[in-house]
């Protein structure tokens, strides 16, 4: 199990399980952990169009509790290779964090990934 204490690792744990279409459509993944940080598994959330993905937060925590984990990390691509989230990017995020506090499943950090780079809402003190 990798042990995640910082984006950079979070980054790489997530491109070894993205699909092949990064630079075609959007999806999000999420990447399960336990109190300790290290990884119990991942799952894909959701996969749409070229301009975004629809996410429901009751699948991220239908997924988190049936992994039974402690927190969790997510990411979703921008095909388009920018690497700002949009304002709904944000919104999102802050819904998630909301509802994992609620029930004691910390969200960690939210990427935008690329095909040559990403970006980490925690190192750009959004989230």
């Amino acid at each position: 199990m990798p042990h995640i204490d910082y984006s950079l690792a979070s980054e790489q744990l997530f491109r070894k399980i993205w699909s092949n279409k990064i630079e075609h459509i959007e999806e999000m993944y999420i990447i399960l952990l336990n109190n300790a940080n290290k990884s119990l598994g991942y799952s894909k959330i959701s996969s749409g169009g070229t301009k975004g993905t629809l996410v429901d937060i009751k699948i991220i925590f239908q997924i988190a509790l049936m992994g039974n984990a402690s927190a969790f990390i997510i990411a979703h691509n921008h095909p388009s290779g920018n690497l700002k989230p949009s304002n709904s990017d944000v919104t999102l995020t802050k819904k998630i964090k909301a509802a994992g506090e609620i029930m004691d499943i910390k969200l960690l950090d939210h990427l935008i990934l690329t095909k040559e780079g990403f970006m980490s809402m925690v190192d750009e003190g959004i989230l």
